[in-house]
C-alpha cells in the first residue's frame, strides 16, 4: 500500500460498490420525495371534498408502497457501503501490519506497542466510518436534498417563497468553512492522546508483576490517570465545537421552518398558494431538516477522519531505514567465510562510535566467542552481522558479497538469531520451537528440546509439548524461557547461528551440557557466541575481548589466559565467584 494513497487505492478497486449505492440512494429518494406530494393532493382533495372511500384506500396504499420501496432500496444501498466499509478496515489493517514488519529497530524504539496498536485500533475504525456510514449518510442526505427541492420548484410553489424558506440553510456551507478545520485539529489531539494511553496501559499492564512486587501501585495509577485525564481534556475541547457545530444545523432547520410557516401561512391564508402547496411546502422543509442533520454529523466525523487519516498516512510514509537493494542477491551461507573489516558503527541517533576498528575473520565452520563488559558493542556487533542496521558499505561480508547486497529474507533465514531474551509467543511451546517452520515433525522438535537441556522440563508439565504458554512466556522461569528460545534456534539448523547471551540464565552444570551438545550438534558450521560468563566460550576456534567497543585482545583460551589483559582479570572474577558459590552451597 503506497503512503499517502489509502483512499485512492481502496476506491479505485471498490468504486463500484460506491456507484451501485449512490444509485439506489437516489432511487429510493426519488420515491421518498413523493410523499409530501401525494400528501398535499390528498389535503386538497380533502379540502374540496372530493375523497371517496375509495380514493382514501388509493391514498394509503399508495404512501404505503412509497414508504416500502425508499426503505428497500435504502436499506440496500446502505449494505453496500457498511460492506466496503468493512472491506477498507480489513485491507488497511493489513497493509499496516506489513508495514510494520519491514521496519527496522529504530521505528520500535521511537513507537511503542501501544501507540501502534492505536493506529489500528481507532484510526482505522475513524475512518471506516467515515466512508461507509459517513458516505452512506452524505449520499443519502444529498440525493434527498435535491430530490426534495426539485419536487418543491416542480409541485407549483412559489420560487419566491422557496428561496426565502431555505435562505437559512444557505449560511451552513460558511460555518463548516469555519468550523471544519477546528474540528480536524482537535481530532487529531484525541488520537494523540488515545495513542499514549494506549501505550501507557500496555506498558503498564506488561510490567504489572514488578508493580505489585515495589507496591507501587497508587503511583502507577496517578500516573496512568494523568494520561485519561489528557484525553478527557482534549476530548472535551473537541465535543465543544462539535456540539456548537451540530447544533447550529438543527436551528438553522429551525428558522426554515418558521419562516415557512409564517411567510407560507400568510400566502395560504390571502389564497396566493392553495392549503395543498401549504401543507407540501411544510413538509419539504421538514424533510429538509434530516439530511442536513445528518450531513452535519457527516461532516463532523469526516473532519474526525481526516485527522486519523494524516496520521495512519504520515506512518505510512515514514520508510525503512534498511532497505534492500534492487539488485539485491539470494545468500549462500553454508560455506561462506563471514569477514569484517574495518568497521566503525555509529547509531543514527549518536555520534559516539559504538564499535571501533573492527577486523574479524570467521571461516566457515569455524566458532567465534566474543566476550566484554556491559557495554562493550557485543549485540550491536551482531545487530550489524543480521543487517538490523546498516553497516558502512564493505565492512561486512559473506563470502566476497556485502551484506548490505544480499536479500534480506535470504539472509536472515540462513542465519539462526538466539537472543538473551528469547520472546516467547502465547502458544503451545511445541508451536513455541517450531517457530520458523510450522511442519517440523514432532521428532525434531523433542530433539531441539534435548539440545536445547529443556526436554526434562517440558515432559513434567501435565500437557507436555501442548502446554499453552501464558503472555510472553511467563508460564516459565527465566531459564526454561531461555532454553526454550534455544531450541527454536537449533532446530533452524542454520549454516549460520549467533547465542547472544542465550545461556546466561542456566546453571553452570546445565550450560555445560548446552554447550558440548551445540558443539557436537553444530560440527562443520559456523557458530558465534557471545557470553559474559567465560565457561561459554573457552572451547571456541578464536575468542575476542571487546571493551569500549574495539578488540583489544583476541586468541584461544589458553593463550589469552596467559596474557595479562581483561580477558585474564574476567576470568579470575568468576573463578572466585565460582568457588564462593561453591563454598557457600556446601555450608
Amino acid at each position: 500500500m503506497k503512503p499517502k494513497r489509502i483512499l485512492a487505492d481502496f476506491f479505485r478497486v471498490s468504486w463500484h460498490f460506491y456507484v451501485l449505492s449512490i444509485t439506489l440512494h437516489l432511487i429510493s429518494n426519488l420515491i421518498n420525495v413523493f410523499y409530501p406530494k401525494v400528501l398535499g393532493t390528498f389535503t386538497d382533495k380533502l379540502q374540496l371534498g372530493e375523497l371517496t372511500g375509495g380514493l382514501i384506500v388509493h391514498y394509503s396504499l399508495l404512501l404505503l408502497l412509497i414508504g416500502l420501496g425508499s426503505v428497500l432500496f435504502n436499506g440496500f444501498a446502505m449494505y453496500l457501503v457498511m460492506y466496503a466499509g468493512r472491506k477498507f478496515e480489513f485491507l488497511v489493517r493489513g497493509g499496516l501490519f506489513r508495514h510494520f514488519t519491514q521496519m527496522g529497530e529504530r521505528f520500535y524504539s521511537k513507537n511503542g506497542v501501544g501507540k501502534l496498536l492505536s493506529y489500528f485500533m481507532n484510526d482505522v475504525t475513524a475512518v471506516r466510518e467515515s466512508i461507509s456510514m459517513g458516505v452512506n449518510q452524505m449520499a443519502n442526505s444529498s440525493m434527498l436534498l435535491i430530490a426534495a427541492i426539485t419536487m418543491m420548484l416542480l409541485s407549483g410553489i412559489p420560487l419566491y417563497l422557496i428561496l426565502a424558506s431555505v435562505f437559512p440553510l444557505l449560511l451552513i456551507p460558511f460555518i463548516v468553512v469555519y468550523l471544519g478545520p477546528i474540528i480536524r485539529k482537535r481530532s487529531l489531539e484525541v488520537q494523540e492522546a488515545l495513542g499514549t494511553m494506549t501505550e501507557t496501559a500496555e506498558e503498564q499492564f506488561g510490567g504489572i508483576r514488578v508493580t505489585k512486587k515495589f507496591a507501587v501501585e497508587p503511583i502507577m495509577s496517578r500516573r496512568f490517570g494523568k494520561t485519561v485525564d489528557q484525553i478527557r481534556h482534549h476530548q472535551l475541547r473537541l465535543v465543544r465545537v462539535s456540539s456548537f457545530f451540530q447544533s447550529l444545523i438543527p436551528f438553522l432547520g429551525a428558522i426554515a421552518l418558521i419562516v415557512a410557516l409564517a411567510f407560507g401561512g400568510y400566502l395560504t391564508i390571502t389564497n396566493h398558494i392553495s392549503l395543498g402547496n401549504f401543507v407540501a411546502l411544510t413538509l419539504y422543509i421538514r424533510m429538509l431538516m434530516n439530511p442536513l442533520q445528518q450531513i452535519g454529523n457527516v461532516i463532523n466525523s469526516i473532519q474526525r477522519s481526516r485527522a486519523s487519516l494524516e496520521r495512519l498516512n504520515g506512518l505510512l510514509s515514514q520508510p525503512s531505514e534498511i532497505v534492500e537493494s534492487p539488485t539485491a542477491l539470494e545468500a549462500n551461507l553454508a560455506s561462506a567465510d563471514i569477514r569484517i573489516e574495518r568497521l566503525t558503527f555509529s547509531y543514527p541517533e549518536s555520534t559516539a562510535p559504538v564499535l571501533q576498528d573492527i577486523n574479524v575473520r570467521i571461516p566457515s565452520g569455524k566458532t567465534l566467542g566474543i566476550i566484554g563488559r556491559t557495554g562493550s558493542g557485543k549485540t550491536t556487533l551482531m545487530k550489524l552481522l543480521l543487517r538490523t542496521f546498516d553497516p558502512p558499505p564493505g565492512a561486512i561480508r559473506y563470502g566476497e558479497t556485502d551484506v548490505r547486497e544480499l536479500t534480506l529474507a535470504s539472509l536472515r533465514n540462513q542465519v539462526a538469531y538466539v537472543p538473551q531474551d528469547g520472546f516467547l509467543f502465547s502458544t503451545t511451546i511445541q508451536e513455541n520451537i517450531a517457530f520458523y517452520n510450522r511442519e517440523s515433525p514432532f521428532e525434531a522438535v523433542e530433539q531441539a528440546a534435548r539440545q536445547a537441556q529443556i526436554y526434562d522440563n517440558i515432559v513434567q508439565l501435565p500437557n507436555q509439548f501442548e502446554t499453552r504458554l501464558g503472555e510472553r512466556g511467563l508460564t516459565l522461569s527465566g531459564g526454561q524461557r531461555q532454553r526454550t528460545s534455544l531450541a527454536r534456534g537449533l532446530i533452524k539448523n542454520a549454516p549460520v547461528m549467533i547465542l547472544d547471551d542465550s545461556v546466561s540464565a542456566v546453571d553452570a552444570v546445565t550450560e555445560k551440557d548446552i554447550i558440548a551438545s551445540i558443539q557436537e550438534e553444530r560440527k562443520h558450521k559456523t557458530t558465534i557466541i557471545i557470553a559474559h560468563r567465560i565457561s561459554a566460550i573457552k572451547y571456541a576456534d578464536e575468542i575476542i575481548v571487546l571493551d569500549e567497543g574495539r578488540i583489544v585482545q583476541r586468541g584461544t583460551h589458553d593463550r589469552l589466559l596467559q596474557e595479562q589483559g581483561l580477558y585474564a582479570a574476567l576470568h579470575a572474577i568468576q573463578e572466585e565467584g565460582s568457588m564462593h558459590a561453591t563454598g557457600t552451597s556446601h555450608s
